[in-house]
């Protein structure tokens, strides 16, 4: 049996998520833009959020050069910005791994090994083939498969509700 007051938690917290996640729903749909570059926007914002080391004005600055919805770009970079590069690290290190046909357990006991050991002498010692390269082989195709899932979803999403309303 589950205490009352745990289960107000519970549903406070699904509430909340429910509510960010339709009010993010809503400043997608509202953007006043094709559905084309705005689902770009969108990609493009998913792909540098998730890439490590760039962020919201790499999204803005993609979009701009790529004629996107900058609005667009922002959302999405806002909402995969950093926690979801956490969560695909892994899966990063054994893609790029196995595209640079490195040993994926190799790469990443040398990232640990440096970041428990960490020196900013280190870093001059770094190899760039056994640590950087296999990470960023990997991020570099998860971000853009990732940021393409999103651009198709959003594309149809928009294109939907705008049928829908016309």
């Amino acid at each position: 049996m589950i205490p009352k007051n745990l289960m107000k938690k519970t549903e406070n917290k699904s509430n909340k998520a429910r509510a960010f996640f339709q009010l993010f729903y809503a400043w997608l749909v509202k953007i006043h833009d094709t559905p084309q570059k705005i689902a770009l926007g969108f990609g493009l914002g998913v792909f540098s959020g998730i890439f490590p080391g760039t962020g919201p004005l790499a999204a803005l600055f993609l979009a701009f050069i790529l004629r996107a919805n900058r609005a667009s770009a922002l959302l999405g970079s806002l909402f995969t910005n950093t926690w979801l590069s956490f969560l695909t690290f892994i899966f990063a290190v054994k893609l790029g791994s196995a595209i640079l046909g490195i040993s994926w357990l190799k790469v990443k006991e040398n990232w640990i090994n440096f970041l428990t050991h960490f020196h900013w002498w280190g870093l001059f010692k770094l190899s760039v083939l056994k640590i950087i390269l296999p990470v960023a082989a990997g991020y570099l195709l998860v971000s853009f498969f990732l940021g393409l899932l999103a651009y198709l979803a959003v594309l149809v999403v928009i294109t939907r509700v705008r049928k829908t309303k016309a």
